[in-house]
C-alpha cells in the first residue's frame, strides 16, 4: 500500500528526524522518503490528521484472545483488529486457550488465523504441558513452529526443579522463559491485596510476600542454570528492588508491569467492582510509586496492557468467584500518558521487541514501515464507547486518559480507527 504522511511529528529517538515535522513517504511497505515536504504523487494516498505524531510500531507482551476454545470472549482475528485500532504493531499471544497452546499444533494454528492481518502475531507457548506445572512442553518445536517464549500464563511452577530444568534446556536453542511469581500456598485463598483496604472491605488478602518469594527463588534458579528469564507483571516494591539486584550482578533477566499497576491502586475496591479484580491484584500507593519508579529508571523493561477479555459470566458476580482478568489494549496509551512523559510511553511501549525476539523498524528510509499514529493531546473519559473488544470488562471505565491512537501501518496496510 503506498501512503504519503502528511505533516507527522516523528518520534524516534534513534533516528536524526525526531520531533521534527516532516512528511513520510511509503511505497510498497518501505519507508522511501522522508522531507520537510513530500508533493503529492498518483498512486498515493495522502492521510492528514489532526497533531499526527508517527513511532515505531508499538509491542504489547501479553494478550490474551480465547481462540481456540474461548472464542465467546474474543477472536483472534477481532483481537488483533482491536491491536491495530489501539496502535500495536505486534502483539505476543498467551496460550491459556482451549486446549492450551503447548505443542507444534497449536503454535501453527493460532498463527495461521493472524494471517494476513495488519499487527503481526507471536505466540508464547506454555512451559508445562497442559500449562499444569507436571511435565515440560514441546518447547523446541514449538520454536521451529513460531513460538517467541515459553510460559504458562499466570501460572506459577510450585516445582522449582521443573523451572530449573526448563532454563537449562531453553539454552540449547537461545529460548526466553517467562516465570509468573506467586506462591500459591502463601495466596491461599486471597483475591485482593493485603491491607487497610482488604481488612476495611473484609476481603481476603494476598500479600506481596506471595509475589517477592517467587521472584528471589526465580532469580536464584537463574543464577543457578543461566540462560533468558522475563518476569511478567510484576506489581511489588521488593520485587523490584530484586530485579534490580539481579541485573547488577549480570543476570539475563527482564520484567514487565502492567498498565493498570501503574494507574489504579486497590483503593477503587472500594464498591466491590470485579472489573478491579485482576492478577497479581491491585496494590496500594507505594507499591504503585515505585512500580512507576522502576519504569522511569529503567529497571522494569517494558510495559504491557495484560489484555485478557472475559465473558459478563465470570466477571458479573460476587467478588470472590469472578475471574481475574481486564482488557487493556484500547486504553493502554491513554492510561500511561497520564503518568510519563511521551518518550517514556514510546521506549517502554517499543522496548519489548527486543526480547521477543520482534524485529525493529527504525523509522529511516529503506527501513520496512512498521509505524503507529497517534495525538498525544486531549483528555477524555474512557468509556464502553470506546472498546473495541468482544468483551467489556475494563478496569478504565470512568478514568481520564490522554491522547489517543489512530491506528498503525504494518504489513504493507494501514488500519485507522
Amino acid at each position: 500500500m503506498n501512503v504519503i504522511f502528511k505533516n507527522a511529528t516523528i518520534v524516534d529517538a534513534t533516528q536524526e528526524f525526531h520531533n521534527k515535522k516532516v512528511d513520510l513517504k511509503i511505497e510498497n511497505g518501505i519507508i522511501t522518503q522522508i522531507e520537510t515536504q513530500i508533493s503529492s504523487a498518483a498512486g498515493f494516498e495522502e492521510v492528514s490528521l489532526e497533531n499526527l505524531h508517527i513511532s515505531q510500531g508499538w509491542f504489547d507482551s501479553s494478550v490474551s484472545f480465547g481462540e481456540p476454545g474461548y472464542e465467546d470472549r474474543e477472536t483472534i482475528a477481532n483481537g488483533l483488529r482491536t491491536a491495530a485500532s489501539s496502535g500495536f504493531t505486534a502483539v505476543a499471544l498467551q496460550p491459556n486457550a482451549l486446549p492450551v497452546v503447548d505443542n507444534q499444533a497449536g503454535v501453527t494454528f493460532v498463527k495461521s488465523r493472524a494471517a494476513g492481518a495488519v499487527t503481526s502475531l507471536y505466540p508464547i507457548g506454555a512451559l508445562t504441558k497442559n500449562s499444569e506445572g507436571k511435565d515440560l512442553a514441546e518447547m523446541y518445536d514449538m520454536q521451529r513452529a513460531g513460538a517467541v517464549a515459553f510460559g504458562d500464563y499466570q501460572k506459577s511452577l510450585s516445582n522449582a526443579n521443573l523451572l530449573k530444568i526448563g532454563l537449562q534446556y531453553a539454552q540449547d536453542f537461545a529460548g526466553l522463559v517467562v516465570a509468573f511469581c506467586q506462591d500459591q500456598n502463601i495466596k491461599g485463598n486471597g483475591v485482593v491485596h493485603e491491607g487497610i483496604v482488604s481488612t476495611t472491605l473484609g476481603l481476603k488478602g494476598i500479600a506481596p510476600l506471595a509475589e517477592e518469594l517467587e521472584v528471589a527463588r526465580n532469580l536464584y534458579l537463574l543464577k543457578y542454570t543461566g540462560g533468558k528469564l522475563h518476569l511478567p507483571t510484576i506489581s511489588t516494591a521488593k520485587s523490584v528492588e530484586l530485579i534490580r539486584e539481579a541485573k547488577a550482578a549480570g543476570l539475563d533477566v527482564t520484567c514487565s508491569v502492567a498498565v493498570h499497576q501503574l494507574v489504579l491502586t486497590d483503593a477503587v475496591l472500594v464498591d466491590f467492582d470485579t472489573r478491579y479484580k485482576v492478577m497479581p491484584p491491585l496494590r496500594d500507593e507505594a507499591h504503585r510509586a515505585a512500580l512507576i519508579a522502576a519504569v522511569a529508571d529503567g529497571t522494569i523493561d517494558f510495559v504491557t496492557s495484560d489484555h485478557n477479555p472475559l465473558d459478563i459470566e465470570h466477571k458479573k458476580m460476587e467478588f470472590d468467584g469472578a475471574k481475574y482478568g481486564t482488557i487493556g489494549l484500547e486504553s493502554a496509551f491513554g492510561a500511561l500518558m497520564q503518568v510519563f512523559d511521551l518518550e517514556t510511553v514510546i521506549r517502554v511501549l517499543t522496548a519489548g521487541k527486543a526480547r521477543f525476539s520482534v524485529a525493529a523498524a527504525p523509522i529511516q528510509v529503506g527501513s520496512p514501515a512498521s509505524l503507529t499514529l497517534f495525538n498525544p493531546e486531549g483528555n477524555a473519559i474512557f468509556s464502553k464507547f470506546d472498546v473495541l473488544s468482544k468483551s467489556k470488562n475494563s478496569a478504565f471505565f470512568g478514568v481520564e486518559l490522554k491522547g489517543s491512537a489512530y491506528g498503525v501501518y504494518n504489513n504493507n496496510q494501514m488500519l485507522l480507527k
